[in-house]
């Protein structure tokens, strides 16, 4: 009995500075592990945050290039039918939207509906421009048309979205 005492005298000491050491240890690790966790998301955010910043930029530069001045005077084929130059327009919206299509991943999604619905608002209203023309139109009719139906709008879906991309840009940054 006195040699299991002694035993234990021993083994309960031993342990308690082996369960103090862990202890200690899990601390020390723990702190670490946070520590590598809080470098790992600062460097994250150098790395992405460039990028983001890049991807608001050319998203308001591409509703600035399909707002209908901006379209109208740099896509300016005279000579065309207006059936060729709204083929020639919906190419160009087309072009410009799948060039910046990767750069929603880098936005909300309510801003990405905006600027889609912007895009989607403008080839209707060159499709309903066409259609108020008679088969003969020139594409300077057409652009014509476009302009008077632009100035008609209450609301530019353009410059609303590009309202709105401002906005959220200023939120993040």
């Amino acid at each position: 009995m006195e040699a299991f005492v002694e035993l234990l005298k021993l083994i309960i000491p031993a342990a308690a500075i082996l369960y103090g050491m862990y202890l200690v240890m899990q601390g020390f690790l723990n702190r670490d592990l946070k520590a590598r966790q809080l470098d790992i998301r600062g460097k994250s955010i150098e790395t992405v945050l460039p990028l983001r910043l890049q991807a608001y930029e050319r998203i308001c530069l591409l509703l600035e290039r399909l707002s209908p001045q901006s379209l109208l005077l740099r896509v300016n084929h005279g000579g065309l039918s207006a059936k060729d130059y709204q083929r020639v327009l919906l190419d160009e919206i087309r072009n410009e939207f799948n060039h910046n299509v990767s750069q929603q991943v880098y936005m909300s999604e309510a801003i990405w509906t905006l600027v889609k619905n912007s895009k989607e608002d403008l080839v209707v209203l060159i499709n309903e421009s066409i259609a108020a023309l008679s088969t003969e139109a020139t594409g300077l009719d057409l652009a014509k048309k476009i302009f008077e139906r632009t100035m008609e709008k209450q609301v530019d879906p353009m410059g609303h979205a590009l309202s709105e991309l401002k906005k959220e840009i200023q939120q993040i940054f």
